[in-house]
């Protein structure tokens, strides 16, 4: 996920050595850069366990410690990343990567423009980055429960700052956010991501007022109290209808959901119940479980590589996406699922049919949350935080003025009024942890999942696994085509391989005009 350009080191001998002992010493590289990688991944494991712990059960007064303490690690990781004697192996496998199998060269590749441009970035900045990003996701939850803005603010600030300073290590007298834009999906520009929500926009605003002129269906049945316990046995069921590994993936509560792998044998996927709320819970655990079901069917030879984890967070999303929206918001998956919401529920669905539910579960209408969104509006959700980051840092929007400015915007582009801040500004916990560039790439997963979905069909009956519920003839195309490469091929090269073509958002764009004026009778 990082990159910079390679340096080669050029190397002499003084005397030609023999055939053998070129490939012993080879092999013996080899062999030390994957000791390496078992131990950054050990160092990245602990690390993200202090994150999970933070997010799921941390007492609010170890705030200060914990910060300490990940700053303490994110140091051990840097000086593993950046040493002499790693750098020296990388330049000399570097140079050999011809004579490498194709795993090996991606590794000494992908872990080679880390070195790189991570050398350009003073340790102290990476320990301070890590101690202010576990400080303000904190702050940011505390602000959130209590409607207030200003305990986020001064964090935020901070990150801010620190973000832009590591942009220009990184990128000296490069645009600050096209660098942070290619921390999450390589090649990224601003332009490019300018022509792609013009295009959506071109297209979805009129058929977003279409739908908006039509009478909506009776979602009175969605409305609360629905029993959380109810609702934690529905999370379990739909695990296990999706064909989740129990043994390997564990289901917790978190602020903000959010999966999180240690490996490709434990992997943690997160929810938020509301007892006013059942289907936000419902499709945060299909999302969820789509990046679970992602990592869990990762190769096993790639368990302690660099390449062991997606592939990018938009092919990532690309995957929650398709389980949560082309999948989950199917009539046949609603069919699938309803006998058990009414069990759960007789009261709210007694007179309830599964063709009533899909409808109501699909309904297309602005809101305020990003996570709770529909098919057709969530796009211009994400527009609204990708507009507000490229002024966050071209100096044009001050953290003072952000309130201000998503409640303008989120009137602008969805036509509703954003009454607190709780449901506004610091609904995402993405800015708290430093992910700025980030927001871009849901949306380009959800289109790419839009092209990928459109070949599954062609090889896969999936409205038969749904009536069947079995989805094993899914998950094997999934992990065939895309779960067990891990980080080996990039996005553009996934996507070629999967839909062989290159990528195309028509494909997203038809998906919700035929979708949603067949709903709507337009």
């Amino acid at each position: 996920m990082m990159s910079c350009a390679i340096n080669q080191r050029k190397k002499g001998f003084t005397q030609p050595m023999k055939e053998e002992e070129t490939a012993m010493n080879l092999d013996d590289k080899v062999k030390a850069l994957k000791e390496h990688q078992k131990k950054l991944k050990a160092y990245n494991h602990a690390a993200s366990l202090l994150f999970y712990d933070a997010s799921t059960s941390m007492p609010a007064g170890a705030a200060e410690s914990m910060s300490a303490t990940t700053g303490v690690l994110s140091g051990e990781i840097y000086s593993l990343t950046v040493n002499p004697e790693f750098k020296t192996l990388l330049e000399d496998l570097y140079g050999q990567r011809q004579e490498l199998d194709f795993q090996t060269r991606r590794e000494v590749e992908e872990l080679n423009e880390e070195q790189v441009k991570m050398a350009k970035v003073p340790k102290e900045e990476v320990v301070a980055m890590e101690e202010a990003q576990t400080k303000a996701n904190h702050y940011w939850e505390v602000a959130k429960k209590n409607n207030d803005f200003s305990i986020f603010a001064p964090h935020l600030e901070k990150l801010i700052a620190m973000k832009k300073r590591y942009a220009e290590y990184i990128n000296p007298g490069g645009d600050v956010y096209d660098t942070l834009l290619n921390e999450f999906e390589k090649g990224m520009t601003k332009a490019q991501m300018d022509s792609f929500f013009d295009a959506l926009r071109e297209k979805l605003v009129p058929l977003i007022q279409a739908v908006g002129a039509v009478q909506q269906p009776d979602t009175s049945f969605l409305t609360g109290p629905f029993d959380l316990e109810a609702q934690k046995e529905l999370s379990e069921y739909v695990m296990d209808v999706m064909g989740i590994d129990k043994e390997r993936c564990i289901l917790r509560e978190t602020e903000h959901p959010f999966t999180i792998e240690f490996s490709k044998n434990d992997v943690r996927i997160t929810t938020k119940y509301l007892e006013e709320d059942l289907t936000s819970n419902l499709y945060s655990v299909i999302h969820e479980s789509g990046h679970g079901m992602y990592e869990l069917s990762i190769d096993d030879a790639l368990q302690f590589s660099v390449l062991g984890a997606g592939a990018t967070t938009a092919i990532h999303e690309s995957q929650s996406r398709l389980w949560e929206n082309y999948i989950g918001r199917s009539l046949p998956f609603c069919q699938l699922i309803f006998p058990k919401v009414k069990e759960l529920f007789p009261a709210q669905m007694k007179d309830v049919t599964a063709e009533a539910f899909y409808r109501v579960v699909n309904v297309a209408k602005p809101s305020l949350i990003r996570t709770d969104a529909d098919e057709l509006t969530y796009a211009l959700h994400v527009m609204v935080r990708y507009e507000i980051e490229k002024r966050m840092f071209d100096g044009t929007l001050s953290v003072s003025e952000l309130p201000a400015e998503w409640n303008r915007l989120y009137k602008e582009y969805l036509g509703i009024d954003v009454p607190d801040d709780t449901r506004g500004v610091l609904q995402d916990a993405h800015w708290a942890g430093g992910a700025f560039g980030y927001f871009p790439s849901y949306a380009l997963g959800t289109a790419y999942s839009a092209q990928i979905y459109a070949v599954l069909r062609e090889a896969v009956d999936v409205d038969a696994c749904c009536k069947k519920g079995d989805f094993a003839p899914v998950c094997q195309w999934l992990t065939e085509k895309i779960y067990r490469h891990g980080m080996l091929y990039t996005a553009d090269e996934l996507i070629q391989m999967t839909c062989g073509k290159p990528f195309n958002p028509a494909y997203y764009v038809d998906y919700l005009e035929k979708k949603f004026k067949n709903l709507y009778a337009l």
